[in-house]
């Protein structure tokens, strides 16, 4: 039972970033408000950031490479702690396609960002 549900959590992680990492190609204005204005060339930023997700992804969903997948997911959760930094000094709203109440931005820091670090730990293999 336990094995089921760290396996169902494991692929379930490796999807979403998976989906996420396309949907960095498919809608790249969505992310090019997230990526701090300090930081130059956003629109390079967030093609190498789908690319990532990707490579993590794919790492994450084959056995042999399921753990290289789990740490690359932490360090990219662990590079994009400035983008939420980042929405919580613009008060939640990042533009036009993005705003939403400042408590959310807190919560996306604090706690989910860890919450999905200690995810990727946890399914490595």
């Amino acid at each position: 039972m336990f094995f089921m549900l760290k396996k169902t959590f494991l692929y379930l992680l490796g999807v979403s970033f998976l989906l996420a990492g396309i949907n960095h190609f498919i809608n790249p204005a969505f992310y090019w408000p997230l990526i701090p204005a300090y930081l130059p060339y956003p629109k390079f930023l967030n093609t190498v950031s789908g690319f990532a997700e990707i490579l993590a992804a794919i790492l994450l969903l084959y056995k042999p490479t399921q753990k290289w997948g789990a740490y690359l997911i932490m360090a990219l959760l662990v590079l994009f702690i400035p983008t939420h930094i980042y929405m919580i000094q613009k008060n939640g709203c990042m533009g036009a396609l993005l705003c939403a109440p400042a408590w959310i931005a807190w919560v996306r820091l604090f706690p989910l960002q860890f919450i999905f670090i200690y995810w990727a730990w946890w399914v490595r293999q």
